[in-house]
């Protein structure tokens, strides 16, 4: 069910974690691994795809830069990702309280 769950989101988790400083793409996996509590593990076939994509969009931008001799794409987040991550929040905390409503209200009465 987490895939499914996922599906959708995975665009605001990958900017959440840029939001506090930028992040090459293996610690943005780690990032999103530690702070779901390690519920969240992510196949690279999924992650740098998303990263490209949302570059694209003006999201995020990028920057080579080179770590202990290996080169590293190294990812942040641009005005446009804060303004688009904002939203995504208030849209979540919508969706989250709508089907809290729903789901953690309990069985309704029955009708006399």
């Amino acid at each position: 069910m987490l895939s499914e769950a996922l599906r959708g989101h995975l665009d605001a988790l990958i900017l959440a974690v840029l939001e506090g400083e930028p992040l090459h793409g293996y610690a943005v996996m780690e990032a999103l691994q530690v702070r779901s509590g390690g519920t969240l593990d992510l196949p690279t076939g999924s992650l740098y795809p998303a990263l490209r994509r949302l570059e694209r969009s003006g999201l995020l931008e990028s920057e080579w830069s080179t770590v202990g001799g290996r080169r590293r794409r190294t990812y942040r987040l641009t005005s446009a990702g804060g303004r688009a991550l904002a939203a995504e929040r208030t849209e979540w905390r919508s969706f989250a309280a709508m089907v809290d409503g729903v789901l953690g209200a309990g069985p309704e009465p029955a009708a006399d």
